[in-house]
């Protein structure tokens, strides 16, 4: 199977690329390096640096590799920068996935495996943990902007028998992770205990997050390729673990003595949300494996292993 992954050069894709490749597929990964790095992108893949907002570019390598599933991550994903700059983010996650599908449709791609978020397409819960049944209420443009390009793949299921398969993801975490948005709170802490510094938390520390290490994020990539079509999965354990947990045990990992420091709560962050997964489970056979301790573990000897590299672009 030919599988282009957009956005491979960054943390999540990166791993899925190299998923799609041990399971003995032909990967090609399309990516602008605005957030990803090219040594990042698996050597056994070809490379092509575009943007996903040009789409002349976008159909050109569409038509060249041919590939039979796109596996879509390339995203903005800051939240807040897409509260600052909504239409750089509508642009981004709106307009340049409108011409991945487009493309993809013409040029006959079997299937579209489309990541969205279950971090901030529900907005603040009713319930917990959070199913797909649940209602849809984004207070950030980046949830809006995500959850748009759902209705764009369900039109074109209807209109042309598009196959696709939506994953909400989590807060995913793991090597390669950047310090780049509130979901890289791990990587943020991991950094700053390295730096010897001492970590900043935005409000009490007690808001609940999802955390699921990128590996199982690669197996559900993996099975939703060739399962799943015209599902949307929430990809999450299932638990909430709030940030001050987080802290207590990177600071053990990192034998850090001290206390975090608390500033104000920021706009259009969510209190708690976390994820159920139980259609995911029945319809892809998935359920995440790798423990938040053992994950953690693994992340922090990555960054230790690391450390006598640039930690900001390793």
């Amino acid at each position: 199977m030919r599988v282009l992954v957009t956005g491979g050069a960054g943390f999540i894709a990166s791993h899925v690329s190299e998923g799609f490749l041990a399971a003995g597929h032909e990967v090609a990964v399309l990516d602008n390096l605005s957030t990803g790095y090219r040594h990042n992108v698996p050597k056994d893949a070809t490379f092509f640096e575009v943007d996903i907002r040009d789409a002349a570019a976008v159909d050109k390598v569409i038509s060249a590799f041919r590939p039979d599933v796109i596996d879509h991550h390339a995203a903005q994903m800051d939240v807040r920068k897409s509260l600052l700059d909504p239409v750089f983010d509508a642009e981004c996650n709106i307009v340049g996935s409108i011409n991945v599908i487009t493309s993809a449709m013409k040029h006959n791609v079997k299937k579209i495996v489309y990541i969205s978020t279950g971090g901030a397409v529900y907005g603040e819960p009713k319930y917990l943990p959070v199913n797909e049944q649940h209602s849809v209420n984004p207070e950030c443009a980046y949830g809006i902007s995500k959850h748009t390009v759902e209705h764009y793949l369900e039109l074109y299921r209807i209109l042309s028998d598009l196959r696709y398969t939506v994953l909400r993801y989590p807060n995913v975490f793991g090597p390669r992770q950047q310090p780049h948005s509130e979901a890289g709170v791990i990587a943020i802490f991991a950094g700053v205990f390295l730096e010897g510094k001492v970590p900043t938390i935005f409000g009490d520390g007690e808001q609940l997050r999802d955390y699921v290490y990128v590996s199982d994020c690669v197996r559900a990539n993996l099975l939703a390729a060739e399962t799943g079509d015209g599902e949307i999965l929430n990809i999450g354990s299932g638990f909430g673990t709030s940030v001050n947990t987080l802290f207590k045990e990177l600071a053990e990992l990192a034998d850090f003595k001290g206390e975090p420091i608390y500033a104000p709560r920021r706009t259009g962050e969510i209190q708690a949300v976390y994820l159920d997964s139980t259609r995911a489970a029945n319809i892809l056979m998935w359920k995440p494996e790798v423990k938040l301790a053992d994950g953690l573990r693994k992340t922090w000897d990555w960054c230790v292993a690391t450390k006598e590299k640039d930690f900001a672009v390793a």
